[in-house]
């Protein structure tokens, strides 16, 4: 028998730090090669670590909740047999038998396709249905596993709420997202005590921390994970990346009416259609109209980096705070292609299991802050790239049409760009074009 000991890997690429949020397993658990050991936060994604060993659990070297550096030790086990290759910061491969094929498991996170990622969630649902356990222990401790799935156990984790006293209302009892945020709202702040173990999560946009009269007079909040990516990024965007700005209001009338159009056609039924989707179609058409747009300023190589593909970042708001995911090569995409690539993206980020590589090589970027009744906003530069459009709410408002007045649906874009190589004509073009095409979108998308 030998003792060997998990590093925590690198799962992203060049992530220095990782947080425990839910260990899978106890000290004297006898666990396989590729079983879950632990679900770990970085500053981009969960991510499910699967055990580079086969043995008995030993040592856990931290505590949910804790903060551990890359290459540190995660777990000691006791092996019998010759242990697996030694997990490294690189992805280590590993090829194991999976329903009669060998299918690729990786320490730390991969890349996988959409189908992939679909049939493993569909294996690990049924793999909870039929065992009872998600192979998950309460984080607390607590004698017996509680049902449900890592995303939902973050989320209920972030809220304070405890799932051993929430009733399972998913397949055989599980535990879902739904369950935690009824469980969230009809809880009841008892004490100080409660309301800190909200506040202390590092989710702050979007939701209350805490009520205002039962929360202790000031609140510290650990800056790690999401909100410490978000912050340094925006933090270095503006030190190095000199921002302006252009604006203009769109009379996005017949793209309202295209959207209705198309939902009520059979061929387009259960398609997640929206104005964002007609909005990412236009910047990927005038990325290719003006390709400084989709530009980098390489300051060390006093170079303009314009690169004639568009991975479209969609910043997206998630109960981990602010991801931006993005959609490698948009611009090839035709409407229903990025309709359910759009989809897909925001339902991964919300969820938690983007993968890194989704999160790496944007080129340009679209927030969306329409959803929350704002009109507009001037939006920082994700770093590395030209220029982020901000999109605002649809809505109703008078606009001169042959001379009247008359009630259209109104949209206003704005558009931050790097002044060192996008200047203010071509910016003011793009925008103009981004204009005519919502104005009437149907022919620009017939040309697709």
């Amino acid at each position: 028998m030998s003792r060997e000991v998990f590093l925590l890997p690198d799962v992203g690429e060049g992530l220095i730090e990782a947080e425990v949020v839910t260990w899978k397993v106890r000290v004297g658990d006898v666990v396989t090669l590729n079983q879950p050991l632990v679900d770990v936060e970085t500053a981009k994604a969960v991510v499910e670590l699967p055990s580079p060993f086969a043995g008995t659990v030993v040592t856990l070297h931290a505590q949910a909740g804790d903060v551990v550096d890359v290459n540190q030790p995660l777990v000691t086990f006791d092996v019998d047999a010759e242990p697996a290759p030694h997990a490294t910061p690189k992805h280590v491969v590993h090829d194991v038998p999976d329903e009669g094929r060998r299918e690729p498991v990786l320490i730390g996170y991969g890349v996988a396709t959409e189908d992939e990622i679909h049939a493993r969630t569909a294996r690990r649902t049924t793999s909870i249905g039929a065992t009872g356990v998600s192979s998950a222990h309460d984080d607390r401790g607590a004698p017996g596993p509680v049902r449900t799935t890592p995303p939902v156990r973050l989320l209920a984790k972030q809220y304070g709420v405890d799932l051993r006293r929430v009733a399972g209302t998913g397949r055989d009892g599980l535990v879902t997202r739904d369950d935690v945020e009824r469980a969230r709202t009809a809880r009841p702040v008892g004490s100080i005590a409660d309301a800190s173990r909200v506040a202390t999560s590092p989710r702050m946009a979007g939701r209350e921390l805490a009520a205002w009269d039962v929360g202790p007079r000031e609140e510290r909040i650990a800056v790690r994970g999401v909100l410490k990516a978000m912050a340094e990024s925006m933090t270095l965007s503006v030190a190095t990346q000199p921002q302006a700005a252009v604006w203009t209001r769109v009379d996005a009338t017949r793209t309202t009416e295209l959207i209705a159009s198309l939902k009520a056609h059979p061929d387009w039924a259960g398609e997640r259609l929206s104005p964002l989707t007609i909005v990412a179609m236009a910047l990927c058409d005038a990325a290719r109209r003006f390709p400084g747009l989709n530009s980098h300023f390489d300051a060390a190589a006093q170079e303009v980096v314009v690169r004639r593909y568009v991975n479209l970042g969609i910043a997206a708001d998630t109960p981990r705070g602010l991801v931006v995911p993005n959609i490698k090569d948009a611009d090839q995409l035709d409407l229903r292609q990025m309709a359910r690539a759009l989809g897909h993206l925001v339902a991964t980020a919300r969820a938690g299991t983007t993968p890194p590589a989704d999160l790496a090589a944007t080129t340009l970027t679209i927030t969306n802050v329409g959803p929350f009744g704002v009109d507009g906003a001037m939006a920082i530069l994700p770093p590395g790239t030209g220029a982020i459009l901000c999109v605002g709410q649809v809505a109703p408002a008078p606009w001169v049409v042959d001379g009247a007045v008359v009630v259209r649906q109104v949209l206003e874009l704005s558009m931050t760009f790097d002044h060192r190589q996008i200047d203010g004509a071509m910016a003011s073009s793009v925008m103009a074009h981004l204009a005519r095409y919502l104005g009437d979108p149907a022919p620009a998308l017939l040309a697709r």
